[in-house]
């Protein structure tokens, strides 16, 4: 059996040696040095562990796990610009060291890489596989849609937020299991079942990186904290202050969300004063481990030996231990 190590770099070494055209250079260039940032390799790890888990053939997954980590880069890209991000794994995004063009034009052409990788699933299940992954690939880009869109509003329910990082985030991850369970010949039930623990985790991993985004280690995380205050996303933790927050404290909220200048520190240091006064962060920390422990019952109903699920389980743990 894999471990989630052993799976994290022999995707790593595929990538490394994955054939990415020379030219024309301003396009590929852009591909080789995004995937060069490295990265946890989570997303394809995922799809060799569950391969793995049920027997199938590693190496049939290799390419299908690649083309998710491509898939998940490309988003990454993309997001940066419309988010307006500098740094990226502690280095200048995509659009900085080149520029916007040609990040946008990158972007695609990794989209259309992706594609072609997962095209190469073995023929008896690439109808179905592909499925999940087009399904998954329009779902990531309904989350992006709907996360631009609470830009421009004052209020956004608790339902409305989990919809968009469930689409945004988790389905990615649940499919990334899915996919891998498909390969390595599970039953449907149990494709079904490890789609909704990743789900479950995916939506603990993004309220996770919410908590991170203020209260994370800046050196850690490899870039600014606050970003998500002053892109006046609207967090769990944004959405629960409004909730909690007095007339006052709304109002002042409110202000920080609809200013259109403002000093960068003075805003992310008002907002987070008013999240701390309110406990957001324990707040996110207890939905966080509600999550979790979904997650966990989803793979304890898993028909597999306990021994076997040995490094999701891990996988879980690690995911609510980390700090960037």
């Amino acid at each position: 059996m894999y471990t989630l190590l052993e799976a994290q770099n022999l995707v790593e070494k595929h990538i490394q040696n994955l054939s990415i055209p020379d030219t024309p250079p301003e396009l590929y260039e852009p591909v080789r040095y995004i995937l060069s940032l490295g990265g946890k390799r989570i997303r394809p790890a995922l799809v060799i562990l569950a391969c793995d888990m049920f027997a199938g053939a590693v190496e049939s997954a290799l390419l299908p796990a690649v083309a998710i980590e491509i898939f998940h880069n490309f988003t990454l890209l993309h997001d940066d610009i419309m988010d307006r991000s500098e740094r990226r794994r502690g280095s200048p995004t995509v659009h900085i060291k080149y520029s916007e063009n040609v990040a946008i034009l990158s972007g695609d052409v990794m989209s259309i890489m992706a594609s072609r990788l997962m095209n190469q699933a073995p023929g008896v299940v690439l109808n179905v596989v592909q499925d999940v992954f087009t399904k998954t690939a329009m779902q990531v880009c309904e989350g992006q849609q709907m996360d631009m869109n609470f830009e421009e509003l004052i209020s956004v329910s608790e339902e409305e937020y989990l919809t968009m990082i469930q689409l945004k985030t988790a389905v990615l991850i649940a499919a990334s299991l899915k996919i891998g369970a498909i390969l390595g010949g599970s039953s449907q039930r149990d494709a079904e079942d490890l789609y909704e623990y990743g789900r479950n985790l995916g939506i603990a991993f993004q309220l996770q990186d919410d908590l991170l985004d203020i209260y994370g280690d800046p050196v850690l995380m490899g870039k600014n904290l606050g970003t998500d205050i002053v892109d006046n996303k609207k967090t769990f933790l944004a959405i629960q202050a409004l909730e909690a927050a007095s007339a006052p404290q709304r109002e002042e909220l409110s202000g920080w969300f609809t200013r259109k200048e403002f000093d960068r520190e003075e805003k992310i240091g008002a907002v987070t004063s008013i999240f701390d006064s309110l406990n957001v962060k324990e707040l996110t920390e207890k939905r966080i481990r509600n999550y979790y422990q979904e997650a966990l019952a989803n793979l304890k109903k898993l028909n597999r030996l306990e021994e076997r699920k040995s490094e999701l389980y891990n996988f879980a743990s690690f995911l609510m231990n980390r700090n960037r």
